[in-house]
């Protein structure tokens, strides 16, 4: 089906990508990342582009959920990349400036990996508030974890940080 076509092609990008794997060995420790190289996939790459086809019913659905006026304006995939994470890879506390909608798609995720982890963007402003009780609801805890789910997509806006912390065996 279309992850393994997915699959395939990421591994191939990983392979030919020279700078990319230059970049990754002193910016991303434990994995492959064409963030630093090739950060436009959908653009060139017809396996990418009809991701972004696919994507962006959910985008549309996720602009209507979050009652954005934009006024006619489009929105539109700017940035595509690849990230192949190993068992001891990490990916720490970041946002995306000059973006609106963020996401991750999860091509294969290898068992008991970890999910994509959101920080309460109030939490500097907690201050002398007490502590959380443990089990309490998602909505009070400073820190949510999604599951990472081959197939599935998570969509976000990208002022929130986000991180993927260590594997849970490492």
């Amino acid at each position: 089906g279309f992850n393994r076509e997915l699959i395939q092609e990421c591994h191939q990008i990983r392979d030919f990508d020279v700078e990319g794997q230059k970049w990754s060995k002193r910016n991303y420790s434990g994995g492959y990342t064409s963030y630093g190289s090739l950060d436009k996939l959908h653009r060139f790459s017809s396996t990418f582009g009809e991701l972004e086809r696919r994507l962006n019913r959910h985008v549309r659905a996720y602009i209507r959920a979050l009652e954005w006026d934009l006024g006619g304006r489009p929105v539109e995939l700017t940035d595509c990349w690849v990230n192949i994470m190993t068992q001891s890879g990490t990916h720490g506390l970041h946002l995306h400036p000059n973006s609106v909608i963020s996401g991750t798609y999860y091509v294969v995720t290898p068992k008991g990996c970890s999910g994509l982890k959101f920080e309460d963007p109030r939490l500097a402003h907690f201050m002398a508030a007490p502590p959380r009780k443990a089990g309490c609801r998602r909505e009070n805890q400073a820190f949510t974890t999604y599951p990472a789910e081959a197939g599935n997509v998570v969509l976000f806006e990208s002022w929130m940080r986000h991180e993927v912390p260590p594997h849970p065996a490492t």
